[in-house]
């Protein structure tokens, strides 16, 4: 249950055949949604980007650009594609529905069975581009197709000190955090490893991740459900929402808050403590790495 990079993958001919140029004559003039960001460092939280559509070769190569002709926000802005189904609040993403031919140069490590698949994110990135920290509720591989990566990843164990909003942290830049707004972020423990062409890693469920596209490159992502299937939420497509037994729990925490505040000061504080108290008695690990 621990992160780890995987080399010399049998991945098929995508290593070799994803060019620039394969990629956009592959899949043509298709229309795609991507995200356009003057900014590296892409916030989900507040929603430092907007989402524009081009076709598909259009945008390849204007991704693999530096500055651009052609532009939404800044002749230096970046682009990044995260594939979505038909429909994307029904529909998982799958690249043999969404990208067909690009499909069939992918091999995908087979260490899940078949019905715990869950979706196959296509990813395109703009060199520099930086996505939020975030963990996922899935297992999942990060396919590096071509290009390099840089992941910033902390165990589950570090959320107290990520500052989080959801899935997501505020921390945002991980490099040089802002520790008068974040504190406790010096207390996470920090894992780090670089992405090259071909390489494969693995983050089980939970743990955080922040991502560096150090290169224009092309990724996949693979997603399977390591939970009995009845775990997870019917109505998530990206494999982001809670499962079902903690949303559940969550709000039982908070109409048990809310309960509290009836309470005085004094009072609420020592059964608010005494309630920790026994969640951690009675759900945390004593064996956590």
């Amino acid at each position: 249950r621990k992160p780890v990079v995987l080399k010399g993958m049998e991945l098929g001919t995508c290593t070799t055949k994803w060019t620039i140029d394969y990629l956009s004559q592959a899949e043509g003039s298709k229309e795609v949604k991507i995200h356009v960001s003057a900014v590296p460092q892409m916030d989900f939280l507040s929603k430092n980007f907007v989402y524009r559509t081009l076709p598909f070769d259009v945008f390849v190569r204007r991704a693999a650009e530096v500055k651009h002709k052609e532009y939404f926000l800044s002749e230096d802005e970046k682009y990044y594609l995260r594939s979505v189904g038909e429909d994307a609040r029904k529909d998982i993403a799958d690249i043999r529905k969404q990208f067909p031919i690009l499909a069939e140069d992918v091999q995908i490590p087979e260490y899940f069975e078949k019905e715990q698949f869950f979706s196959s994110v296509f990813r395109i990135s703009s060199a520099g581009l930086q996505l939020w920290t975030h963990y996922d509720v899935m297992d999942n591989f990060l396919i590096q197709v071509t290009g390099k990566k840089r992941v910033v990843l902390y165990s589950p164990r570090d959320a107290p000190y990520l500052y989080l909003s959801g899935t997501k942290s505020e921390v945002l830049d991980v490099d040089n955090p802002d520790l008068e707004k974040y504190p406790l972020f010096v207390k996470a423990k920090r894992y780090e490893c670089f992405l090259e062409a071909g390489d494969v890693l693995f983050i089980p469920a939970l743990w955080f991740h922040n991502v560096i596209s150090e290169e224009f490159g092309v990724a996949l992502n693979v997603f399977w459900k390591h939970l009995p299937a009845e775990s997870y939420d019917k109505s998530d497509t990206y494999g982001n929402k809670d499962p079902t037994a903690a949303s559940r729990a969550i709000q039982i925490l908070d109409r048990a808050l809310k309960t509290l505040e009836e309470l005085p000061e004094e009072y609420r504080d020592f059964y608010a403590r005494r309630m920790v108290l026994r969640i951690q008695e009675k759900a945390y690990r004593n064996d956590y790495g």
